[in-house]
């Protein structure tokens, strides 16, 4: 029989927020959180690979050098698959959103780390800062005729009306996508490896067949870890490819 004093923690408690260093600059909370470590922590850790593997960069590729070749290669040819010769000056702003989310990511698989990216204010900061700048960059580009792109082109004039209400309404459910997206998958992707985890730890615990029987969770565990680090990548790839295609509406519109 499971001990009545052990304590099983809710698996939400790993999105948690806790304020590390309270700071106030006059009415706004500028607090250091377990939320803002994860983040620095991601990125410097990329910096400190990219630093590794650049300097001292040889035409022989090390391994750290092989890996950030093929990085930047796989944005650079999504770049040019999406957007055109027309996108590479956007190249830094994609190549650093991947490497942002794909190491928040990463960092939140590693056990009693905190996901970032499991955060809505950090995921619809991101997509809502990702549509503000499509959209102004759309107007800069092509100033009124940016409306353009909510006219399909071909449509019968007596659909006009209902079509563009649509386009519009889906233009701007851009702004919260995006965010959507990558906050589900990784909330809910945390969250049962939390609750299986408890599962076979509380199994195992037990002792007599139920620990034997916690060998079944345990095995799960492992198989879910696999594939969460396989969606760790994949959110970040869907999130920047979306970003691309946005980008290449307000530039080449239709």
């Amino acid at each position: 029989m499971i001990s009545k004093n052990m304590m099983i923690h809710s698996p939400l408690e790993q999105f948690q927020v806790n304020s590390i260093l309270s700071l106030n600059l006059g009415w706004f909370d500028i607090s250091i959180t377990n939320s803002t470590v994860a983040m620095i922590l991601a990125c410097s850790i990329f910096l400190f690979i990219t630093n590794l593997a650049t300097i001292n960069s040889t035409i022989v590729p090390s391994r750290w050098q092989s890996i950030l070749e093929l990085i930047y290669e796989f944005i650079y040819t999504m770049i040019q698959e999406q957007i055109g010769n027309k996108g590479y000056k956007y190249f830094p702003f994609i190549f650093t959103l991947f490497i942002f989310i794909a190491s928040c990511n990463l960092l939140g698989m590693i056990p009693y780390n905190f996901t970032a990216t499991g955060q809505a204010v950090v995921t619809f900061g991101l997509s809502f800062t990702i549509f503000l700048g499509v959209t102004m960059l759309g107007f800069a580009q092509h100033g009124l005729h940016f409306f353009s792109l909510l006219v399909p082109s071909g449509i019968p004039l007596a659909l006009a009306p209902i079509i563009v209400t649509i386009e519009f309404i889906s233009y701007l459910t851009r702004a919260i996508s995006l965010g959507i997206r990558l906050l589900a998958n990784m909330f809910a992707g945390h969250t049962l490896l939390k609750i299986i985890a408890t599962f076979a730890w509380q199994m195992l615990m037990a002792g007599g067949i139920l620990a034997v029987a916690g060998i079944a969770p345990i095995a799960l565990l492992f198989a879910l870890t696999g594939l969460e680090l396989v969606i760790a990548f994949l959110q970040a790839y869907v999130f920047t490819i979306l970003t691309c295609s946005y980008l290449n509406d307000s530039i080449n519109l239709h």
